[in-house]
């Protein structure tokens, strides 16, 4: 063996004694060297490399000290969904779900009528979801979950975390060509309380909860900044995967735990039927102060994959799982004052300022009120102890006040007569609860949100013009009408915070290419009040054109399906507004040339008005109304006399009751799917 050949085996045996010591350390919390041994076994891999640097790998753990800043995240399309899961909050919402399951396993054979479901039930850790992509055993791409489709690269910053293998365990043969891992980022609590302490030593900022110190520590530019923060991670899922899978759920997190991922082995457990699951989580709630790390509710999952199979998904979700959290945690807090806020379509809404409380862990300085009604209700007033709730974990809302607290100075809100952005006057319409700003657009509130409705998927799909780029473009005066979005150059952009050359240029040309919209999207994107989408189809196909549809009349509208007196009167007093003529004017001088909808394929449906409730097994509603629409047929929001059909997925709700009152033919995804075929 010459010199070489030596190095090289020395180098091999460092990097896998060293491995080793990181899965008992920050895996299994079980290290079996002390710190000055491992340093030493670090300091010499680090030596031998400094003096043969041709054989650096990625996968030593020398690699996972972090690099330079990034100039910005790139993003990563998933090659297979991050899904979401369906939240229960009720045992009646878990036995609910248990029924469903059992029954459907039932009916498709899977499950015999005495048998009991088998559940793999765990934590849900309260941090951030991550995919790590492992090639030939190797660690190559590292992402957010983003919108389950596109996340971000966090590559780099992944790999500064020691419980992550840099490298899959085993033989070659027994790792898969492709491998893409599922789980969760997060920080101990006791990390969490030793990053607070540093970060108040040098004067920066405090965290507010160990989910958004893993967050902020994981979107660092700088790998080098997460690396000096001590994040953890346990697998609890896969998505691309080129090997045959294990039968069972629980089969497969064994597998991963011994290709040398962490896993959170001690706190899983199976159960069957929804008693033992109830028994789970009443016992993990028992525990949940003393664990070492947040969590957030409890997570069941069939164990068996054919029958998660057999199960399918719902929309975002998958049918064979669902998250169980833990009840909204409530305080109280002084209401210091009432203000409001204005939406895109001027609607006024309250919002509590509260004297700063701890709630489901974070701190809330704001909660909603909804409306002025509601405050008259539940008889809340400024100066008022009040019940502040997280409602789910997520949404603060005040409950209600303690009105044995009440004091003799506690005001009553009186709604604003002005818009407190443009001056312009607040009515509220009879029968509505909502106030309104009248300003329209020429409120900057109005504006900034139409601006953003208006780049919207479904409206005219300008991607990367997002709510933070729109309020600087706004706030400094560049951008006072949609029109004014096609004046917009790749130089100016490009010095906006958040953005970069590359960024601009792609903006731009997204811009560019929203000047052919659908004239249904453009007319969707003007933001008229009562105007969704169908009804923006509708007028399309009737007008044929955005001048046309200018100029009818009230009465005229009422030709078209569907639009009655309301939305009439909406669309055309938004039209008699000069500054919207002036908006639709500039846009066709900027080059904005809407293209005709795409016609009905038939007419089979001519007539029919369908109502969609629930969520359907395989379409989403946008694309069950898309083909509603396509075959010649109407989607309405309500069920009444008049309607043809209503189509009930899961878990519909008080549409399929008013339904069946009525006597109002129901349909399911299959149902209305023969009737598309049959009616073309």
């Amino acid at each position: 063996m010459d010199a070489l050949d030596s190095v090289i085996e020395r180098l091999n045996w460092l990097r896998s004694e060293i491995e080793r010591h990181n899965q008992a350390y920050y895996v299994h919390d079980t290290p079996v060297v002390s710190d000055a041994q491992y340093d030493t076994l670090m300091r010499e891999l680090q030596a031998l490399e400094t003096a043969h640097p041709e054989l650096i790998t990625t996968d030593s753990p020398t690699q996972r000290v972090g690099a330079s800043p990034l100039a910005a995240f790139g993003s990563v399309t998933h090659s297979v969904p991050m899904l979401s899961l369906g939240n229960a909050f009720e045992d009646a919402e878990v036995r609910a779900f248990d029924k469903r399951v059992s029954d459907t396993l039932r009916a498709a054979g899977k499950l015999s009528p005495s048998e009991e479901v088998s559940y793999f039930c765990e934590l849900k850790l309260d941090g951030l979801a991550i995919s790590l992509r492992y090639e030939r055993g190797l660690l190559v791409q590292a992402a957010t979950r983003g919108d389950g489709q596109t996340g971000e690269d966090v590559t780099m910053n992944i790999r500064t975390i020691k419980s992550i293998p840099l490298k899959l365990k085993g033989a070659a043969q027994d790792i898969p060509e492709v491998l893409e891992v599922r789980g969760e980022v997060f920080m101990s609590l006791a990390d969490f309380d030793r990053l607070n302490i540093a970060q108040q030593a040098r004067g920066d900022k405090i965290f507010v909860n160990p989910r958004n110190a893993a967050a902020g520590s994981l979107r660092q530019l700088d790998s080098r900044i997460t690396a000096q923060r001590t994040l953890s991670f346990f697998a609890y899922g896969w998505g691309d995967i080129g090997a045959e899978q294990r039968p069972r759920h629980s089969d497969m997190l064994d597998w991963l735990e011994q290709l040398g991922l962490p896993v959170n082995t001690s706190q899983h457990v199976l159960a069957r039927g929804a008693d033992q699951l109830l028994k789970f989580y009443t016992e993990v709630g028992a525990r949940r102060a003393k664990l070492p790390y947040d969590i957030d509710g409890v997570v069941y999952k069939v164990d068996d994959l054919t029958a998660q199979r057999v199960l399918g998904f719902v929309a975002r979700a998958p049918r064979f799982a669902i998250a169980h959290k833990f009840p909204a945690q409530e305080a109280t807090t002084e209401l210091l004052d009432i203000e409001v806020q204005v939406g895109r379509t001027g609607a006024i809404t309250p919002v509590a300022r509260l004297a700063p409380v701890f709630v489901g862990g974070v701190t809330v300085t704001n909660a909603t009120l909804h409306n002025e009604t509601e405050i008259l209700r539940k008889d809340v007033r400024i100066g008022d102890t009040v019940i502040v709730r997280r409602a789910g974990d997520v949404i603060p809302e005040v409950v209600g006040p303690v009105l044995a607290q009440r004091p003799i100075f506690a005001a009553s809100f009186i709604m604003p007569t002005a818009c407190p952005v443009c001056g312009s006057a607040i009515e509220k319409v009879e029968d509505e609860a909502i106030a309104r700003c009248t300003g329209g657009l020429f409120c900057p509130a109005q504006r900034k949100q139409s601006l953003i409705h208006a780049a919207g998927r479904k409206a005219l799909d300008i991607e990367g013009l997002g709510e933070k780029l729109v309020e600087q473009l706004v706030d400094r005066g560049r951008i006072h009408s949609l029109a004014e979005l096609y004046t917009l150059r790749v130089e100016e952009l490009a010095e906006y915070d958040r953005m970069g050359q590359k960024s601009a240029e792609n903006l731009i040309e997204a811009i560019a290419q929203a000047k052919r919209p659908q004239l249904n999207r453009l007319i969707f994107a003007l933001g008229i009040r009562h105007v969704g989408e169908t009804t923006a189809r509708d007028l399309a196909l009737h007008y044929g054109s955005i001048e046309a549809l200018m100029q009818a009349q009230p009465e005229a509208l009422l030709n078209v399906p569907d639009v009655g007196p309301v939305v009439a009167g909406s669309i055309a007093r938004f039209f008699a507004e000069p500054h919207n003529q002036e908006v639709v004017r500039a846009l066709r001088e900027q080059g904005v040339e809407p293209q005709a909808p795409e016609m009905q394929r038939s007419a089979g449906l001519a007539g029919k008005t369908f109502v969609l409730t629930g969520t359907l097994p395989t379409w989403s509603r946008e694309e069950a109304s898309s083909q509603i629409i396509a075959a010649g047929g109407k989607v309405s929001g309500s069920v009444s006399r008049k309607t043809s059909y209503v189509v009930a997925g899961e878990e519909a709700g008080s549409k399929l009751e008013k339904a069946t009152e009525l006597g109002v033919a129901i349909l399911d995804e299959a149902g209305l799917k023969a009737l598309l075929e049959a009616s073309q």
